[in-house]
Order: C-alpha cells, then sequence, then structure tokens
C-alpha cells in the first residue's frame, strides 16, 4: 500500500484529518515521484535487456541449469526461468511506484520458496537470479535511482533466502 493510501484510510480510521507530520510524510513521497516514474520507465523500457543480461550471468555461474537434467535444460523451462525473472522485476517496479514493499509482498512473495521447492528449483539458484536481475538493472540507473531501487530487490533476496 501506498503512503498515501496508508495516510488516508489510518486518518479515516480515526475520524480525523491527516497530521501535519503525515502531511510532511506525504510531502516527502511526492517529491520522489518523478524519479520513481523515471526508475519504472527504464525498468519496464528494457525489460528484455535486464532478463537477457541476467541470466546470462546466471547460467554463467551456475552452466548446470542448463545441462541436461537441470533446471532450464529444455527450451521450455529456459522460457519459464526468463518468464519468472520478467516477472521480478515486474514487481520491482510495482515496489518503486508504489514507495513500498507491500505489493512485493502481496503480489509476489507469499509461497514463493514453498512453491519452489515443490516444483524443485532451487531456491538459492533464485536468490542468484534476483541478484543478477539487480545487478543488470543498476547497471542502467543513475546512482540515485539504484539507490531507490536497490532496496526492493534486496527485499526479494531476504524473503527467499
Amino acid at each position: 500500500m501506498s503512503v498515501v493510501s496508508q495516510v488516508i484510510l489510518q486518518a479515516d480510521d480515526e475520524l480525523r484529518y491527516p497530521s501535519s507530520g503525515e502531511l510532511k510524510s506525504l510531502k516527502e513521497f511526492l517529491k520522489t515521484g518523478e524519479l520513481r516514474m523515471s526508475i519504472a520507465a527504464t525498468l519496464a523500457e528494457n525489460e528484455k535487456k535486464i532478463v537477457e543480461q541476467a541470466s546470462k550471468q546466471l547460467f554463467k555461474q551456475h552452466p548446470e541449469y542448463r545441462a541436461p537434467g537441470g533446471n532450464a535444460s529444455g527450451q521450455k523451462q529456459y522460457n519459464q526461468c526468463l518468464r519468472d525473472y520478467g516477472w521480478y522485476l515486474r514487481l520491482v517496479t510495482y515496489g518503486v511506484i508504489a514507495g513500498d514493499k507491500e505489493p512485493i509482498e502481496k503480489i509476489g512473495l507469499i509461497g514463493v520458496r514453498e512453491m519452489y521447492n515443490s516444483l524443485n528449483v532451487p531456491v538459492p539458484g533464485m536468490v542468484d537470479a534476483i541478484t543478477c536481475l539487480k545487478d543488470a538493472s543498476l547497471g542502467l540507473l543513475s546512482i540515485e535511482e539504484a539507490r531507490e531501487t536497490a532496496p526492493y530487490f534486496d527485499y526479494i533476496i531476504q524473503a527467499m533466502s
């Protein structure tokens, strides 16, 4: 939930106007809006490039995933990996836009470890994949944008670890 929604819902629950402190936090949040939108646009416009770079980096670290019998050995499995990488990149953009990690938690992290374990997908490999996505993504952003974006990748990494 975004900062705006949180402030409004909390004030409404207490039947009051937002406090000066809450309004100040909204003002700070809104000041970063242009930065957050720029980040989301850059990630969305470069999804294919980011996923391609991240997958190359991951499979260089873990060639056994592409080897016969590996989790990404066949074309279908490989395409599913790339699909998942794009999905996690999209989750990061949702968090960046909202300025909050809650969309990542609600949409993408509940039960993720259990799901990958049940599919015999090595969770440490997924942690490495998200790290590769982070590296590829941050490389396209300015220092300020990278500083704003990194915690969302780190949140996913920590949840999977």
